[in-house]
């Protein structure tokens, strides 16, 4: 789950981290009121979407004079963002972060992530801040400082030190940084998140260490534990069928293809994929309805599939493990008699009650196409798929 940079900014604060003063607007009459409480210009606007890039985006305004905020407020709200994270079509800026203007002397890098590989969390610094990390790490990865910290003993005061040592930075300001890391580190762990960053951390004239931007991404398997943060979520961000599956218990991700999938279990769903694009289409969606879907929850997952106007073909694909094939039959067969199916309709069943499953399916009357091995899907996904493009006159 994402998070905007004003809300990433009082998890900061909380931790002990610097960052300058600013006050969130939605409206701008709200972004003038926010500039005047600052008390000194100049001030900075600073679009508010869930994506990085936006200075060269044009979502970062410099303002010098009060006279000017409501203008260049005006003309940030309501406006599409297109940066390089977000796509082409970009995203809405519903909110501001009015902020003092920091004097800076010097920008850093600094972030957390998981490093999956070893199984543990990767702390980052660069000397070069203010850039994107991504486009840094191919043109100059040597200019990126990684740390592999131990999840038993945690990063180290010593750690953090040698990362901003190894960035360039002089002994004092090593000891006036590495704070900043260690809290940073126990707000990553302690809210459970997947990936947080500063880019840029400044130094300022002052010789102050501050977090000019935040970004902060937490894993939604432990929002359970943060009820304070699952409010910070703006599902208006989120596609709706999303948001729904979410709520049903089932993980579904909206892709951009024409085969929609259904599945039990990541792994099947990641090969069902791959079986998809082995046919020459692409899927459009990843639905997953886990092991202990019900009845009713195939059902709803059936509905949500068939409510995308990109899906042509319906592809289920399902290991009777957990979830018995005479379950998802039942789900499938309730909620076909209830939608109505206008698609055609690969499926196949093998594992725990298969030959239930197929009778259940059989006895409904469905227009389903059942096969048995994978390789058969494909075909018969390529057939209906070319059938819909270079329909019979």
């Amino acid at each position: 789950m994402k998070i905007y940079e004003y809300q990433a900014k009082r998890l900061f604060s909380r931790y002990g981290i610097a960052v300058p003063k600013g006050v969130a607007a939605v409206t701008p009459a709200e972004a003038l009121a926010a500039a005047r409480s600052l008390g000194a210009m100049p001030i900075v606007l600073k679009a508010q979407i869930h994506s990085g890039g936006r200075g060269k985006a044009g979502g970062v305004r410099v303002i010098a004079n009060l006279d000017e905020v409501e203008t260049a407020a005006a003309g940030l709200l309501g406006r599409t963002l297109v940066t390089a994270q977000t796509g082409p079509k970009g995203q809405p800026v519903r909110a501001l972060l009015v902020e003092e203007a920091v004097a800076v002397r010097q920008e850093l890098y600094a972030g957390i992530a998981i490093d999956r590989s070893a199984g543990r969390p990767l702390v980052l610094t660069s000397a070069e801040g203010g850039v994107e990390i991504e486009t840094l790490a191919a043109r100059a990865p040597q200019k990126i400082v990684r740390e592999a910290v131990d999840p038993a003993f945690g990063l180290r005061p010593f750690q953090a030190r040698r990362l901003f040592f190894s960035c360039g930075l002089d002994a004092g300001l090593c000891a006036a940084a590495a704070p900043v890391l260690l809290n940073l580190y126990r707000l990553f762990t302690e809210k459970d998140c997947s990936a947080v960053e500063i880019n840029p951390l400044v130094v300022t004239r002052s010789m102050e260490v501050v977090a000019l931007d935040a970004k902060v991404n937490v894993d939604e398997n432990g929002l359970f534990r943060h009820p304070d943060l699952q409010d910070l979520a703006d599902a208006t961000l989120e596609d709706p069928r999303e948001v729904e599956a979410g709520r049903l218990g089932l993980n579904y991700i909206k892709l951009k293809g024409n085969v929609g999938c259904m599945v039990n279990g990541a792994g099947l769903a990641m090969a069902t994929m791959d079986l998809v694009k082995l046919a020459g289409a692409e899927p459009a969606n990843f639905l997953d309805v886990g092991g202990g879907a019900t009845a009713e929850t195939i059902g709803e997952g059936l509905r949500i599939l068939l409510s995308d106007r990109d899906v042509k073909v319906v592809f289920i694909n399902i290991f009777g493990g957990i979830l018995r094939c005479d379950t998802l039959a039942t789900g499938v067969r309730e909620a076909a008699s209830r939608l109505g199916v206008p698609l055609p309709v690969v499926i196949r069943l093998e594992g725990t009650n298969r030959e239930a499953g197929e009778r259940i399916l059989a006895s409904a009357g469905l227009d389903f196409i059942p096969v048995r091995a994978m390789g058969e899907a494909a075909e018969r996904i390529k057939e209906l798929l070319s059938a819909h493009e270079h329909p019979r006159r």
